[in-house]
């Protein structure tokens, strides 16, 4: 899974893009690596609900065997994962610009950094979960669509297309469900930079 991505926009913007209220945020613009803090989109659980910028660290609370955070949902049937995703209150939107996997041997890895022209901030598909001091989000993943398996080919993140943002942030987890495929392949573009 992809262990970095962009989000090149300030929390303004992102707000805009977003139809969400940006309240206080102080994101700028930058990379957002696991256990770094980033922007996501929240919401107030409610059909035609409102929006709101909120920053979240990248990984949420292991389970009691674990040791690391986690970045991804990866088994949606997994009862670790299964109570969070069925309550929309705990879903949210992972905005970002552009998202990367490597290829090729140790020593001469390359970067593609993958993007939607047509769509300069657009969003993963998350969840949100706070365990004591500890506000983190995880990204859900699919199987890639044939742009993306050509570099990485057991998965990649969900993309939520805009007009389904509410479906993911209030609707039943039986048709939530539904919006956790690959994103057209058609729609994305690659590249050895970030956009």
């Amino acid at each position: 899974m992809t262990s970095l991505y962009r989000l090149d926009a300030p929390a303004r913007a992102i707000a805009a893009a977003f139809g969400a209220e940006a309240g206080d945020d102080p994101w700028t613009g930058d990379y957002v690596a696991p256990g770094r803090p980033a922007p996501v989109i929240v919401s107030d659980g409610r059909v035609r609900s409102r929006r709101f910028l909120r920053p979240k660290l990248w990984g949420v609370p292991p389970p009691p065997q674990g040791t690391r955070p986690l970045t991804t949902v990866r088994n949606l049937e997994s009862p670790f994962w299964i109570g969070t995703l069925r309550h929309p209150e705990l879903r949210c939107l992972v905005p970002a610009t552009a998202f990367v996997f490597w290829s090729g041997p140790d020593g001469a890895r390359r970067q593609h950094w993958f993007s939607l022209p047509s769509r300069p901030i657009f969003a993963f598909a998350g969840i949100q979960r706070q365990i004591e001091d500890w506000p983190g989000f995880a990204m859900l993943t699919t199987e890639p669509n044939r742009l993306v398996a050509h570099y990485q080919p057991k998965l990649m993140p969900v993309i939520v297309h805009a007009e389904d943002y509410d479906r993911w942030l209030t609707a039943d987890w039986r048709e939530a469900a539904a919006l956790v495929t690959a994103y057209p392949s058609q729609l994305m573009a690659v590249g050895d930079t970030p956009p």
